[in-house]
């Protein structure tokens, strides 16, 4: 059962293979601001090309933010490195190999393969900020491949985040 995660509560753990050799680990990650992570379908996924697309030229202004990124699918190796190549993903650290537990314990939802292009299982969308602590600051999951937000809008926003020490929201269940 996929559990629901709170903010300003610790996120779970996730180490996974990057494409192009490497480990990503959020354990090691040391963000001036935040760590996203952002969970996406697939190879198979036109919309996921499309929003990661989008992320891949914001990645100077994530770092600009002071935040970290990396994408991550369920994908095995030959397809996530796909993505990262017919994609034209060069700016972006792309994980790959999550499991159905790595994506429970992110609260994520799991959907089957209904198409001959899809994998057997994947992960559907989820996108989140991890404060340099660990701590969960944004949660934003969805069960369908076409409800994300506005990355280039969420970067624009840390600043304000920061210099407002504005707090995690939603920590009450």
């Amino acid at each position: 059962m996929t559990q629901k995660l709170m903010p300003d509560s610790q996120a779970p753990e996730l180490s996974l293979p990057l494409v192009g050799g490497g480990t990503w680990a959020l354990a090691d990650q040391d963000p001036k601001n935040f760590t996203m992570v952002i969970f996406y379908r697939g190879l198979h996924c036109p919309v996921c090309k499309m929003y990661l697309s989008k992320l891949n030229e914001l990645t100077d202004m994530a770092a600009d933010a002071g935040v970290n990124v990396v994408a991550v699918s369920m994908d095995p190796e030959d397809r996530a490195t796909q993505t990262k190549s017919e994609w034209e993903l060069a700016n972006l650290d792309i994980a790959y190999g999550a499991t159905a537990d790595d994506v429970r314990n992110w609260g994520l939802y799991l959907s089957t393969a209904f198409k001959e292009t899809e994998i057997p299982q994947f992960a559907e969308p989820g996108l989140f900020w991890v404060r340099p602590d660990g701590r969960l600051y944004l949660i934003d999951i969805s069960n369908m491949p076409w409800s994300r937000p506005d990355v280039e809008f969420l970067l624009s926003k840390v600043k304000f985040a920061m210099d407002n020490s504005y707090p995690a929201r939603g920590t009450t269940a």
